[in-house]
């Protein structure tokens, strides 16, 4: 054994004799503490242990990570200028993370933070308290109204066991125990998210089919959502058909898709529809200044109404525009979201601006109109943007008309269009609503915007002080009044929309001729009513007021309708009031036919007759002759 002490060198530590103690040998403090060789070698020196705050400040969080050396406090002298160059650090608690958008930031974690949906809320809150859930739901609606969010929400409250864990499925999760905390953190092994956008194959269908077989892990329910649905293959929605029919008791699916129309019906038999709506404005912008109060930011009303339009109903799309509204307005150094500023950022057009546009085309003021729209080009607005607020702000004059009050933001603007609600007739608002959609159609396809804005524009104003139609047949009405009634009686026929009339004189020619139009367009029986029941009040375009003479009781209103609308092919109003009104035709026959004979018996010629023949009678046959005067008019 000599030799081997020879040919490796050093004595073996365990048959060192030269009495020296192998301090170069000893490891140190790391090996020794891995190694367990305190009791061989006895307890190192104990080191100073680092504070919290070191820890902390070192980044000692790691799980595997290596205990660091403390670093050798400074010299007295060196304090000072150290703790000055040396960075300050962030505040206890805090961790530098990037910033997350106002979209993702205020996500619904909650269903009393879900807006606009209480009705899909109201129905999934009494499914669980009635513990009538559906196997499978499927949300559908436009972008950003919450059809994921909704998705997640409804896994939570299948899943949610309460702070004390023993908590069942409730409408109002907790937020607080494991399952809420896990799938708000996208983490939950047994809720499982998937894109059918980049899914859409029947080996992902396949999966899954074979997924739901194994029960959950550790929560109540294994819960399948599904984005975007309808990218699925046929083939893929054909394997998932049966599984989605009959699944698993543990197994729920969440459907969510912004096309619904592209899902096969036997997939929708299957599902629980929910149609999410869009979110009104005024309840976006409410929200929309809720977000603001929490993220300390001012902001105008005006300026939030214009991001609750520009959003168009969908949350997502609205916090998007607010958070480049809030960088905005952060630029100038004011830090407050004005309306000029989100007007400016989103191309709007200005509203006081729309509103001289529409001045000017009603005054007829082509100078002014061309000035204010290249005003407009210059400042960046499109055309067709202006033409989309001129076509907002006529509609909303037509709804002023219609229900009394304006929707506007501004004292100034509520006047003017309350005014031209008063001013303007409701056929001249929708002819230009009509002109405007027509211009906003030639500008979204013309080779020069600009160019069709200007000459869209100028056509309106050129129409605009045209009658329409009404107002022109009105007129024509009217000429026609002022001419005698004799010539029209003549005629023998009545043209529809007659000229109004109240004496009886004026109402008794025109009215029989209507009546003739009616007999002679086949409407018969309605044609005798109207002889012997009508005794007309006012007769009007598409207006009969009547009485009936004594003895007549029933109601005839369909009747009479039914009769005008044939002779004239327009709708009337038929109505019935009392009063006396102008004669019936057949009174007005009875009448005259009685005047008739007297005068045929107070003729010198009959009288004559009559004393020459005392007793005679005179009886007058009103037969009249055969067509062609083959027959005789017979007299007895």
């Amino acid at each position: 054994m000599d030799d081997s002490r020879d040919m490796f060198g050093d004595t073996p530590p365990w048959d060192d004799d030269d009495g020296t103690d192998g301090a170069d040998d000893v490891p140190d403090a790391a090996e020794l503490e891995a190694a367990g060789q305190q009791s061989m070698f006895g307890d190192p020196e104990p080191e100073p242990q680092p504070t919290a705050a070191e820890l902390e400040a070192a980044g000692q969080s790691a799980m595997f990570a290596e205990t660091p050396k403390p670093a050798p406090a400074p010299a007295p002298a060196q304090t000072e200028s150290v703790e000055a160059s040396a960075p300050k650090a962030a505040p206890a608690g805090t961790t530098a993370q990037p910033y997350r958008v106002l979209a993702r930031k205020y996500r619904p974690q909650t269903f009393a933070e879900l807006i606009g949906q209480e009705a899909m809320v109201q129905t999934l809150a009494n499914a669980i308290k009635r513990d009538r859930l559906a196997h499978a739901f499927l949300m559908t609606g436009v972008r950003g109204v919450g059809k994921t969010s909704t998705a997640r929400l409804i896994a939570k409250a299948l899943n949610c066991i309460g702070p004390d864990g023993q908590g069942g499925p409730t409408i109002d999760p907790c937020g607080q125990c494991e399952p809420c905390v896990a799938i708000a953190e996208g983490r939950h092994i047994d809720v499982i998210e998937m894109d059918a956008a980049s899914h859409t194959g029947v080996d992902d269908v396949r999966e899954i089919i074979e997924a739901v077989r194994y029960a959950a892990v550790s929560a109540r329910y294994k819960i399948y959502i599904i984005d975007e649905v309808h990218m699925l293959s046929r083939n893929a929605f054909n394997a998932l058909l049966k599984t989605l029919e009959e699944p698993p008791a543990h197994v729920k699916f969440l459907f969510a898709t912004t096309e619904v129309d592209k899902l096969p019906v036997t997939v929708l038999s299957r599902c629980q529809r929910f149609d999410l709506r869009r979110i009104p404005a005024p309840m976006l912008a409410g929200h929309f200044a809720h977000v603001c109060a929490k993220e300390g930011v001012e902001a105008e009303a005006e300026a939030l109404a214009m991001v609750a339009a520009a959003a168009e109903g969908s949350v997502r799309d609205g916090l998007s525009i607010l958070d480049q509204a809030i960088a905005h307005a952060d630029l100038d150094g004011e830090g407050q979201v004005r309306a000029d500023k989100v007007r400016d950022m989103l191309g709007l057009s200005d509203k006081s601006v729309q509103r001289k546009l529409i001045a000017a085309i009603l005054d007829g003021k082509g100078g002014d109109l061309l000035d204010l729209v290249a005003h407009q080009f210059a400042l960046g607005v499109e055309p067709i943007a202006l033409m989309r607020g001129l076509m907002d702000l006529t509609h909303r004059v037509a709804v002023a008309q219609v229900s009394g009050s304006a929707e506007a933001h501004s004292t100034e603007e509520r006047e003017a269009i309350e005014g031209w609600a008063k001013s303007l007739r409701a056929g001249q608002l929708h002819r230009l609503w009509q002109l405007l959609l027509k211009g906003h159609d030639e500008v979204k396809s013309a080779p020069d915007p600009l160019v069709a804005a200007q000459m869209a524009l100028l056509r309106i104003m050129h129409a605009s002080d045209m009658p329409d139609p009404g107002a022109l047949v009105r007129k024509l009405e009217e000429i026609a009044s002022r001419a005698p009634a004799a010539p029209v009686a003549e005629q023998g026929s009545a043209v529809s929309g007659a000229p109004v009339a109240t004496s009886p004189a004026a109402i008794s020619p025109r009215w029989e001729a209507l009546v003739d139009d009616v007999e002679h367009a086949g409407e018969m029986s309605a044609a005798n009513t109207m002889r012997m029941q009508v005794r007309v009040v006012e007769l009007s375009p598409g207006l009969l007021r009547y009485a009936q003479p004594p003895g007549f009781n029933e109601d005839i209103v369909a009747v009479l309708r039914g009769g005008l609308q044939a002779a004239t092919g327009e709708r009337w109003q038929v109505e019935k009031v009392a009063g006396e009104g102008a004669p019936t035709l057949v009174e007005v026959h009875q009448v005259k036919k009685t005047a008739d004979a007297e005068a045929l018996r107070t003729s010198p010629l009959v009288e004559a007759t009559l004393a020459a023949f005392p007793g005679a009678e005179l009886i007058q046959e009103d037969r009249q002759a055969a067509i062609g005067g083959g027959g005789r008019n017979w007299r007895r």
